[in-house]
């Protein structure tokens, strides 16, 4: 079920294929913002301000809808270092951030129950260096279609009500 699961005036909604923390332990969705940026302030205020919205909406109804997520909460981090890694497409090219990188959002469910040593609850997480990636996600589960649903229903009543 990999892929875009919302499309809004604030971006897109990603189930990713690659998972860095599995649903049990909270979760993990990406935002893209409306526009391929390299960086958040080349967004115009609106676009800003709609992904934020949907960042925030989609946050509180991970929180709201996720059983594994009472007494939890969520860690939002802005991200695309991978992108610039000299072992990335184009491998072995030194990259520059304007030309490579491109801004989104991970949204990580953190619960208080998580068993994975880099999401036990009360500490920072951990991510592998870029070679570890695909070993250390190989057995995250990501969320179920249904749970992917009710964030999105939840996420869209919010923008409805609070961001409208």
């Amino acid at each position: 079920m990999a892929g875009v699961i919302y499309r809004g005036a604030g971006g897109t909604v990603v189930l990713p294929k690659m998972v860095f923390l599995d649903r049990a332990d909270g979760g993990h969705l990406i935002i893209n913002p409306p526009q391929d940026v390299w960086e958040q302030s080349e967004l115009s205020a609106l676009d800003l301000a709609h992904w934020c919205f949907l960042v925030g909406a989609v946050g509180r109804a991970m929180i709201d809808v996720l059983p594994q997520l009472a007494g939890g909460c969520v860690n939002y981090f802005e991200a695309g270092n991978w992108a610039l890694n000299d072992a990335a497409p184009a491998k072995g090219k030194k990259k520059r951030a304007p030309e490579h990188r491109r801004v989104h959002m991970h949204v990580f469910g953190r619960s208080p129950q998580a068993r994975h040593p880099s999401w036990r609850w009360g500490e920072a997480p951990r991510l592998p260096d870029y070679k570890d990636r695909k070993r250390w996600a190989a057995g995250f589960a990501p969320l179920e279609k249904k749970e992917c649903s009710a964030i999105i229903r939840r996420a869209t009543e919010i923008l409805r009500r609070r961001y409208a």
